[in-house]
């Protein structure tokens, strides 16, 4: 038996485009998720990269916020 009071189920105007949208263009879905992959999937760094940082390391001192300079008081 059917339910009489059950309406039809709603989208929203944005919902229809995007379905549409998707209907229209198949690859769309996977166009998307390569250029979501060049956008948002770590990487690693490459390694000319990775030794100029090793070398350009300096050694932080024991205790950042205190300074050696003298002040004239």
């Amino acid at each position: 038996m059917a339910n009489l009071f059950r309406r039809p189920d709603y989208q929203s105007d944005a919902t229809q485009f995007l379905n549409q949208l998707n209907q229209n263009d198949p690859e769309l879905a996977a166009r998307r998720l390569a250029a979501r992959s060049t956008l948002w999937e770590p990487k690693m760094p490459e390694p000319d990269f990775q030794t100029g940082f090793s070398v350009g390391r300096v050694a932080q001192k024991p205790y950042v916020y205190f300074s050696n300079e003298k002040t004239d008081s």
